[in-house]
């Protein structure tokens, strides 16, 4: 590209994408993320204003679902995953609103889902989505659940939102803009000692009947801290660390639709994000959250 060369924005209505005009050559930006020269796509990802403003409508949309319906639940509108995990007819529906949503406006995504699993139309592009994150919580009237979805483009998640209806708390990420909990920037905690620490924790483990569950690690970490709290919903404990509510959050055997918003919004709060051996290879190899400074503190109790 030369120096002092003129530079002219277009937007061209009949392709929907905007162009930039450089001397005699020609850049289009899709409105799909993808950027072309002269009609030869590169391998750039362009910020997307309409698809964090289509999220963040989405998931609202969502969760009135979820508030509409969790007075009306009765106990026929229950299934078992097994003895302790439950699974509501709401589930069900908000996800089919929300996979519906994203084909009328995205048609060529990939969608996983917990309920109805992942589509594969081999798209760049792919939408994470937990329906009903704390589905125990929801069932039992209790406020802490949330509607978890977030989008990834080539394997790196892009934007997030986690949506807790009860509490009207909307969080959300957008890549390298930040995150926010209804519309204001939000920041891990600086706290550095254990001592000082609130975190959080879960037993999906006891739920699945593991040998090798949680308890061990609750019982090590716990009293090194000020206190615990169990809030029943991994989405919501992640994005609890990202605002500083919570200065950590651990738990075993998550699945990736459980943290994959929260996670990026963790991260783009400021916060650190590892498995029990402080690599990446999470939820898997289970997943702790810090605000980065108790971080390698933390790590010692799962050695």
């Amino acid at each position: 590209m030369m120096v002092g060369m003129p530079q002219i924005i277009a937007y061209r209505k009949e392709r929907n994408e905007y162009c930039k005009h450089i001397g005699n050559e020609v850049f289009a930006f899709e409105k799909t993320g993808l950027i072309c020269h002269n009609s030869k796509i590169l391998n750039f990802n362009k910020s997307d204003d309409t698809l964090i403003l289509f999220l963040k409508d989405l998931i609202k949309q969502a969760g009135a679902i979820c508030i509409k319906e969790q007075s009306l639940l009765k106990p026929a509108d229950v299934k078992f995953k097994n003895k302790k995990d439950l699974v509501t007819i709401t589930d069900k529906r908000v996800e089919d609103f929300i996979v519906k949503k994203i084909r009328t406006k995205y048609p060529s995504h990939d969608v996983l889902g917990e309920e109805t699993g992942k589509t594969n139309f081999s798209s760049d592009y792919l939408w994470i989505i937990d329906p009903i994150d704390g589905t125990t919580s929801f069932f039992h009237q209790q406020p802490f659940y949330s509607v978890s979805i977030a989008v990834q483009y080539k394997d790196q998640t892009i934007c997030g939102a986690v949506y807790a209806p009860r509490l009207d708390e909307l969080f959300y990420a957008d890549k390298d803009k930040g995150a926010f909990l209804n519309d204001n920037p939000i920041y891990v905690s600086k706290t550095d000692r254990l001592i000082n620490c609130v975190m959080a924790t879960g037993f999906a483990c006891l739920r699945a009947n593991l040998e090798k569950n949680n308890l061990e690690y609750f019982n090590r970490i716990v009293p090194q801290l000020r206190d615990i709290r169990r809030y029943g919903s991994a989405a919501i404990d992640l994005c609890y660390v990202a605002c500083g509510r919570l200065d950590g959050f651990w738990e075993m055997n998550l699945n990736v639709y459980d943290i994959a918003a929260g996670v990026f919004i963790v991260e783009q709060a400021g916060g650190k994000i590892c498995d029990f051996k402080g690599e990446f290879n999470f939820p898997e190899q289970g997943i702790v959250a810090t605000n980065k400074y108790i971080q390698n503190k933390l790590l010692e109790n799962f050695k």
